[in-house]
Protein backbone atom coordinates (compact mmCIF):
# COMPACT_ATOMS: atom_id res chain seq x y z
CA UNK A 1 0.00 0.00 0.00
CA UNK A 2 0.89 3.52 -1.04
CA UNK A 3 1.33 5.97 2.12
CA UNK A 4 0.41 8.72 0.33
CA UNK A 5 -2.95 6.99 -0.47
CA UNK A 6 -3.41 6.09 2.94
CA UNK A 7 -2.91 9.21 4.12
CA UNK A 8 -5.83 10.48 1.42
CA UNK A 9 -7.95 8.05 2.23
CA UNK A 10 -7.71 8.75 6.01
CA UNK A 11 -8.41 12.30 5.64
CA UNK A 12 -11.70 12.02 3.34
CA UNK A 13 -12.59 9.20 5.75
CA UNK A 14 -12.14 11.64 8.71
CA UNK A 15 -13.97 14.57 6.68
CA UNK A 16 -16.63 12.74 5.64
CA UNK A 17 -16.12 14.20 1.84
CA UNK A 18 -14.16 14.54 -1.08
CA UNK A 19 -14.92 18.15 -1.43
CA UNK A 20 -13.77 18.97 1.44
CA UNK A 21 -10.75 16.41 1.76
CA UNK A 22 -9.29 17.85 -1.28
CA UNK A 23 -9.17 21.95 0.54
CA UNK A 24 -7.37 20.58 2.87
CA UNK A 25 -4.72 18.38 1.18
CA UNK A 26 -4.68 21.32 -1.46
CA UNK A 27 -5.10 18.85 -4.49
CA UNK A 28 -7.55 18.46 -7.10
CA UNK A 29 -10.94 16.62 -6.34
CA UNK A 30 -10.52 14.40 -9.58
CA UNK A 31 -6.98 13.19 -8.35
CA UNK A 32 -7.66 12.65 -4.58
CA UNK A 33 -10.99 10.90 -5.55
CA UNK A 34 -8.29 8.40 -8.05
CA UNK A 35 -5.96 7.67 -5.82
CA UNK A 36 -8.25 6.46 -3.08
CA UNK A 37 -10.17 4.09 -6.16
CA UNK A 38 -6.68 2.92 -6.76
CA UNK A 39 -6.42 1.88 -2.92
CA UNK A 40 -9.60 0.33 -3.41
CA UNK A 41 -8.65 -1.78 -6.29
CA UNK A 42 -5.58 -3.07 -5.00
CA UNK A 43 -7.36 -4.05 -1.29
CA UNK A 44 -10.21 -5.49 -3.46
CA UNK A 45 -12.83 -3.98 -0.76
CA UNK A 46 -14.67 -0.82 -1.14
CA UNK A 47 -13.68 1.50 1.67
CA UNK A 48 -16.66 4.34 1.35
CA UNK A 49 -20.42 4.28 0.31
CA UNK A 50 -20.14 7.70 -2.06
CA UNK A 51 -23.50 9.26 -1.60
CA UNK A 52 -24.96 13.09 -2.48
CA UNK A 53 -24.24 14.15 0.83
CA UNK A 54 -20.30 12.90 1.27
CA UNK A 55 -18.83 9.73 1.97
CA UNK A 56 -19.28 6.62 4.63
CA UNK A 57 -17.20 4.19 5.59
CA UNK A 58 -18.06 0.42 5.10
CA UNK A 59 -16.80 -2.20 7.58
CA UNK A 60 -13.60 -2.46 5.87
CA UNK A 61 -13.33 1.43 5.82
CA UNK A 62 -13.77 1.48 9.27
CA UNK A 63 -10.95 -1.25 10.00
CA UNK A 64 -8.96 0.38 7.55
CA UNK A 65 -9.11 3.82 9.21
CA UNK A 66 -7.86 2.67 12.12
CA UNK A 67 -4.86 0.89 10.88
CA UNK A 68 -4.07 3.35 9.10
CA UNK A 69 -4.46 6.18 11.63
CA UNK A 70 -1.69 3.84 13.73
CA UNK A 71 0.49 3.12 10.28
CA UNK A 72 0.81 7.14 9.63
CA UNK A 73 1.37 8.11 13.71
CA UNK A 74 4.34 5.16 13.03
CA UNK A 75 5.82 7.27 10.52
CA UNK A 76 5.57 9.97 12.16
CA UNK A 77 7.48 8.92 15.39
CA UNK A 78 9.98 6.98 12.89
CA UNK A 79 10.92 10.33 11.21
CA UNK A 80 10.88 12.22 14.47
CA UNK A 81 12.60 9.17 16.09
CA UNK A 82 15.56 10.15 13.24
CA UNK A 83 15.66 13.69 13.85
CA UNK A 84 16.06 12.99 17.11
CA UNK A 85 18.97 11.29 16.85
CA UNK A 86 20.78 14.15 15.37
CA UNK A 87 20.18 16.29 18.29
CA UNK A 88 17.13 17.94 17.45
CA UNK A 89 13.55 17.57 17.45
CA UNK A 90 11.76 18.59 14.04
CA UNK A 91 8.49 18.30 12.49
CA UNK A 92 5.33 20.57 11.93
CA UNK A 93 3.42 22.13 14.85
CA UNK A 94 0.20 23.96 14.58
CA UNK A 95 -0.86 25.96 17.55
CA UNK A 96 -4.37 27.90 17.41
CA UNK A 97 -5.11 30.69 19.69
CA UNK A 98 -8.49 32.78 20.98
CA UNK A 99 -7.87 36.45 19.56
CA UNK A 100 -8.25 37.55 23.81
CA UNK A 101 -5.21 35.67 24.25
CA UNK A 102 -3.47 35.84 21.36
CA UNK A 103 -2.22 39.44 21.54
CA UNK A 104 -1.01 38.49 25.33
CA UNK A 105 1.18 34.90 24.27
CA UNK A 106 2.06 34.83 20.77
CA UNK A 107 5.16 36.64 21.40
CA UNK A 108 6.51 34.52 24.23
CA UNK A 109 5.22 31.72 22.96
CA UNK A 110 7.18 32.33 19.66
CA UNK A 111 10.23 32.99 21.56
CA UNK A 112 9.54 29.15 23.17
CA UNK A 113 9.18 27.97 20.28
CA UNK A 114 12.32 29.02 18.67
CA UNK A 115 14.67 28.87 21.98
CA UNK A 116 13.26 24.88 22.12
CA UNK A 117 12.32 23.78 18.56
CA UNK A 118 14.56 25.78 16.88
CA UNK A 119 14.30 22.95 14.05
CA UNK A 120 10.68 22.73 14.14
CA UNK A 121 8.20 24.50 11.54
CA UNK A 122 6.08 26.18 14.21
CA UNK A 123 2.38 27.76 12.75
CA UNK A 124 0.50 30.15 15.00
CA UNK A 125 -3.10 30.97 14.19
CA UNK A 126 -6.30 32.76 15.62
CA UNK A 127 -10.17 31.98 15.60
CA UNK A 128 -12.92 31.96 17.08
CA UNK A 129 -13.53 28.48 19.65
CA UNK A 130 -16.06 26.67 17.56
CA UNK A 131 -13.61 26.88 14.94
CA UNK A 132 -10.59 25.93 16.47
CA UNK A 133 -12.35 23.02 17.66
CA UNK A 134 -13.41 21.87 14.70
CA UNK A 135 -9.95 22.34 13.14
CA UNK A 136 -8.30 20.42 15.89
CA UNK A 137 -11.10 17.57 15.52
CA UNK A 138 -10.73 17.10 11.52
CA UNK A 139 -6.45 17.72 11.76
CA UNK A 140 -6.20 21.61 10.25
CA UNK A 141 -4.53 22.32 13.65
CA UNK A 142 -2.33 19.84 16.11
CA UNK A 143 -3.90 21.79 19.17
CA UNK A 144 -5.81 24.66 20.29
CA UNK A 145 -6.18 26.83 23.02
CA UNK A 146 -10.11 27.32 23.88
CA UNK A 147 -12.37 27.81 26.62
CA UNK A 148 -14.68 25.49 27.78
CA UNK A 149 -14.33 23.40 25.15
CA UNK A 150 -18.06 20.83 24.62
CA UNK A 151 -16.99 17.12 25.46
CA UNK A 152 -15.73 15.01 22.47
CA UNK A 153 -14.58 11.25 22.50
CA UNK A 154 -12.33 12.23 19.78
CA UNK A 155 -10.16 14.87 22.04
CA UNK A 156 -7.76 15.45 24.92
CA UNK A 157 -7.82 18.14 26.99
CA UNK A 158 -5.43 19.55 29.69
CA UNK A 159 -7.06 22.43 31.70
CA UNK A 160 -4.52 25.58 32.27
CA UNK A 161 -6.16 27.99 33.78
CA UNK A 162 -9.58 29.90 35.08
CA UNK A 163 -10.01 33.46 34.33
CA UNK A 164 -13.38 35.64 35.50
CA UNK A 165 -15.26 37.68 32.96
CA UNK A 166 -15.42 41.38 33.85
CA UNK A 167 -17.72 44.32 32.64
CA UNK A 168 -15.21 46.75 30.45
CA UNK A 169 -16.63 50.16 29.57
CA UNK A 170 -15.33 53.24 28.53
CA UNK A 171 -13.36 55.23 31.30
CA UNK A 172 -15.42 57.81 32.55
CA UNK A 173 -14.80 61.81 31.73
CA UNK A 174 -12.82 63.53 34.72
CA UNK A 175 -15.64 64.31 37.79
CA UNK A 176 -16.75 68.17 37.82
CA UNK A 177 -15.81 69.75 41.10
CA UNK A 178 -18.33 68.56 44.03
CA UNK A 179 -21.12 71.26 44.97
CA UNK A 180 -21.46 72.99 48.36
CA UNK A 181 -23.08 69.93 50.55
CA UNK A 182 -23.01 66.69 47.85
CA UNK A 183 -21.67 64.23 48.71
CA UNK A 184 -18.38 62.75 47.77
CA UNK A 185 -18.42 59.82 45.02
CA UNK A 186 -22.18 60.57 44.07
CA UNK A 187 -21.65 63.82 41.73
CA UNK A 188 -21.64 63.56 38.27
CA UNK A 189 -18.96 61.92 36.33
CA UNK A 190 -17.60 59.90 39.45
CA UNK A 191 -19.82 56.39 38.55
CA UNK A 192 -19.24 53.84 41.62
CA UNK A 193 -16.07 51.55 39.84
CA UNK A 194 -16.85 48.67 42.15
CA UNK A 195 -18.07 45.40 41.16
CA UNK A 196 -21.70 44.60 39.84
CA UNK A 197 -23.81 41.81 40.11
CA UNK A 198 -25.32 39.90 36.74
CA UNK A 199 -28.31 41.67 37.90
CA UNK A 200 -26.53 44.72 37.06
CA UNK A 201 -24.94 44.15 34.41
CA UNK A 202 -28.23 42.74 32.21
CA UNK A 203 -29.44 46.67 32.43
CA UNK A 204 -26.12 48.02 30.97
CA UNK A 205 -26.13 48.32 27.05
CA UNK A 206 -24.24 45.25 25.92
CA UNK A 207 -21.82 44.30 22.99
CA UNK A 208 -21.36 40.82 22.89
CA UNK A 209 -19.96 38.23 20.61
CA UNK A 210 -22.89 36.58 18.43
CA UNK A 211 -23.71 33.09 19.23
CA UNK A 212 -22.04 30.40 19.83
CA UNK A 213 -19.14 32.11 21.35
CA UNK A 214 -17.84 30.79 24.96
CA UNK A 215 -17.91 34.17 26.92
CA UNK A 216 -21.54 34.91 25.09
CA UNK A 217 -22.50 31.26 25.88
CA UNK A 218 -21.94 31.87 29.74
CA UNK A 219 -23.06 35.49 30.03
CA UNK A 220 -26.92 34.01 28.19
CA UNK A 221 -26.68 31.29 30.90
CA UNK A 222 -26.26 32.66 33.90
CA UNK A 223 -29.12 35.27 33.28
CA UNK A 224 -31.59 32.76 31.80
CA UNK A 225 -30.85 30.77 35.00
CA UNK A 226 -31.84 34.05 36.96
CA UNK A 227 -34.81 35.07 34.19
CA UNK A 228 -32.70 37.94 33.60
CA UNK A 229 -32.95 39.68 29.31
CA UNK A 230 -29.51 41.15 28.50
CA UNK A 231 -29.92 44.82 26.81
CA UNK A 232 -27.88 43.93 23.73
CA UNK A 233 -26.76 47.02 22.30
CA UNK A 234 -24.96 45.30 19.29
CA UNK A 235 -23.33 41.80 18.14
CA UNK A 236 -20.09 42.35 16.99
CA UNK A 237 -17.51 39.05 16.03
CA UNK A 238 -14.24 40.71 16.43
CA UNK A 239 -12.27 41.46 19.40
CA UNK A 240 -11.35 44.66 18.07
CA UNK A 241 -14.28 46.22 16.80
CA UNK A 242 -16.11 45.38 20.39
CA UNK A 243 -13.41 47.39 22.18
CA UNK A 244 -13.50 49.74 19.90
CA UNK A 245 -17.22 50.23 20.31
CA UNK A 246 -16.60 50.47 23.62
CA UNK A 247 -14.39 53.07 23.71
CA UNK A 248 -16.89 55.24 21.87
CA UNK A 249 -19.16 54.79 24.47
CA UNK A 250 -21.20 52.22 22.05
CA UNK A 251 -21.62 49.73 25.28
CA UNK A 252 -20.23 47.62 27.53
CA UNK A 253 -17.90 44.74 27.21
CA UNK A 254 -18.11 41.33 28.96
CA UNK A 255 -14.51 39.43 28.48
CA UNK A 256 -11.63 38.09 30.34
CA UNK A 257 -9.98 40.22 32.83
CA UNK A 258 -6.62 40.00 30.96
CA UNK A 259 -8.03 41.19 27.76
CA UNK A 260 -6.65 44.59 28.75
CA UNK A 261 -3.21 43.71 29.75
CA UNK A 262 -0.59 45.23 27.36
CA UNK A 263 -3.30 46.72 25.37
CA UNK A 264 -1.99 50.29 23.76
CA UNK A 265 -4.54 52.39 24.74
CA UNK A 266 -5.67 50.70 27.70
CA UNK A 267 -6.13 53.95 29.75
CA UNK A 268 -9.20 54.51 27.70
CA UNK A 269 -11.14 52.11 29.72
CA UNK A 270 -11.98 50.61 32.75
CA UNK A 271 -12.83 46.99 34.00
CA UNK A 272 -15.04 46.14 37.06
CA UNK A 273 -15.50 42.50 38.55
CA UNK A 274 -18.46 40.83 38.03
CA UNK A 275 -20.35 38.98 41.28
CA UNK A 276 -23.64 36.99 41.88
CA UNK A 277 -21.65 34.88 40.44
CA UNK A 278 -18.73 35.68 39.21
CA UNK A 279 -18.47 34.60 35.47
CA UNK A 280 -15.18 32.16 35.25
CA UNK A 281 -13.75 30.88 31.59
CA UNK A 282 -11.79 27.76 31.96
CA UNK A 283 -8.94 27.57 29.50
CA UNK A 284 -8.16 24.15 28.25
CA UNK A 285 -4.82 23.27 25.69
CA UNK A 286 -7.25 20.41 23.18
CA UNK A 287 -5.52 18.17 20.95
CA UNK A 288 -7.19 14.93 18.92
CA UNK A 289 -6.38 11.64 20.36
CA UNK A 290 -6.47 10.39 16.85
CA UNK A 291 -4.22 11.50 15.24
CA UNK A 292 0.06 11.43 15.88
CA UNK A 293 1.29 12.69 19.15
CA UNK A 294 5.17 12.65 18.26
CA UNK A 295 7.87 14.02 20.68
CA UNK A 296 7.78 17.68 18.69
CA UNK A 297 4.20 17.72 19.81
CA UNK A 298 4.37 17.14 23.56
CA UNK A 299 7.64 19.50 23.86
CA UNK A 300 5.26 22.07 21.58
CA UNK A 301 2.49 21.08 24.45
CA UNK A 302 4.54 21.40 27.22
CA UNK A 303 5.90 24.99 26.19
CA UNK A 304 2.34 26.23 25.74
CA UNK A 305 1.19 25.41 29.09
CA UNK A 306 4.60 26.67 30.74
CA UNK A 307 3.94 30.53 28.62
CA UNK A 308 0.28 30.03 29.62
CA UNK A 309 0.65 29.68 33.41
CA UNK A 310 3.60 32.17 33.35
CA UNK A 311 2.03 34.83 31.36
CA UNK A 312 -1.82 34.40 33.01
CA UNK A 313 -0.19 33.92 36.37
Amino acid sequence: MDLRQIAYFVRVAELGSFTRASVALGIAQPALSRQVRLLEVELHQNLLERNGRGVKLTESGQLLLEHGRGILHQVEVAREALSASRGALSGQVSVALPPSLSRLIAVPLSQAFRHHLPQAQVTLTEGFSMAMFEGVRVGNVDMALLYNPPHSPELEAMPLHQEPLVLISAQAPPAKPARQGEPAGRRAGNPDLGGLSVKDVAHLPLILPSRPNVFRNLVDAEMMRQALTPHIAMQVDGLNAILNLVRDGVGHAVLPSYTLRQLEGAVAFTARAIHSPSLVCHLNLVWSNRRPHTPTHQRAMALVQAVVQQTLA
